[in-house]
């Protein structure tokens, strides 16, 4: 199966703490790598936690609190002080590309390799990046300025021919590659044969729904549904709801409202508010609702479960 995981460099709202730095987190895909949210120190949490700073080639930013992405610019910076020549490309809100402009201006910094920074500013979901391994969606969220969340899919494996069919419908190699991505073919005598008839039904891929930071927002239910593993922001308890909506932010309890609400199967909490100092509470909360819920804690890697549904 191939490696879907998130590495959480930083789980901590706004202001870091000793143990919780800002938001930043490695989305790996079949060993595919990419950067989402990039707080300050994250090239320090990249080094503390065994990953290569050269390994991002693609990089997300959800929105432009400086708690989501100050750590850039050096990050930019450093790879480039490291010799990097290969390219590297940013997705961010509106106004990130005038700012790094302007820091580079100003500092005096430039870069050895090309640096393409794409705005963002969907409506709605909308694909901004695919290749080969994944497919990734933009998405709004509700938050105090233009903020987005993003959706990470892996790319469906080929499919796999059914025993002895090749032999049997007289399939040539050109067939059995076109039957793999999912076409009908034709037989010999000209009888379309559907693929379905040709190939093993396989598990439908793996997604992963990463909304930081977002008030409480049923909206949210189009595009995570179903996602295999939910990743968001629960800053306060719910206590405090009345200070999460004032500041557009989820209290534990509500992120976990959305994840039964989307039916995912896995819920991973983070953006912590620096008042806890330890999260029990937050769990607690969570746990009521959706059981299946976990802390995201800097350094450590979480896997993604196979997906036991069919595609078909």
């Amino acid at each position: 199966m191939t490696e879907f995981s998130i590495t959480i460099l930083g789980s901590g709202a706004a202001t870091p703490t000793l143990g919780r730095h800002c938001s930043a987190q490695v989305v790996n895909i079949g060993c595919f790598k990419m950067l989402v949210d990039c707080g300050e120190g994250t090239q320090n949490q990249i080094r503390a936690f065994h990953q290569k700073m050269q390994a991002f080639s693609t990089i997300f930013i959800s929105h432009l609190h400086g708690d989501h992405w100050f750590g850039l610019p050096g990050l930019l910076s450093s790879m480039h002080l490291c010799g990097r020549t290969e390219p590297v490309t940013v997705f961010a809100p509106k106004g990130i590309k005038e700012l790094l402009e302007r820091i580079f201006e100003v500092s005096g910094s430039h870069l050895g390799y090309e640096l393409t920074v794409n705005e963002i500013a969907p409506d709605g979901p909308e694909v901004i990046f695919e290749n080969g391994k994944c497919k990734v969606t933009a998405f709004p969220l509700l938050h105090s300025v233009p903020t987005y969340g993003f959706l990470f899919e892996e790319q469906p494996p080929l499919l796999n021919l059914r025993k002895d069919v090749r032999a049997h419908y007289g399939l040539s190699d050109t067939d059995c590659r076109r039957v793999k991505l999912g076409y009908d073919v034709e037989g010999a005598d000209g009888t379309v044969i559907p693929n379905a008839l040709l190939t093993k039904p396989r598990k439908l891929p793996r997604s992963y729904a990463y909304c930081c930071d977002t008030a409480y927002s049923e909206q949210l239910l189009d595009t995570i549904t179903g996602a295999t593993m939910l990743c968001i922001e629960s800053t306060f308890d719910k206590s405090l709801e009345s200070l999460a909506s004032l500041r557009q932010h989820c209290t534990a309890a509500q992120a976990a409202q959305l994840a039964r609400q989307a039916g995912v199967k896995q819920l991973l909490l983070t953006h912590f508010s620096a008042r806890y100092k330890d999260l029990d509470l937050l769990l607690d909360e969570a746990r009521a609702i959706f059981p299946d819920t976990f802390p995201a804690n800097d350094g450590e890697t979480y896997t993604l479960p196979p997906n036991d549904q069919e595609a078909r």
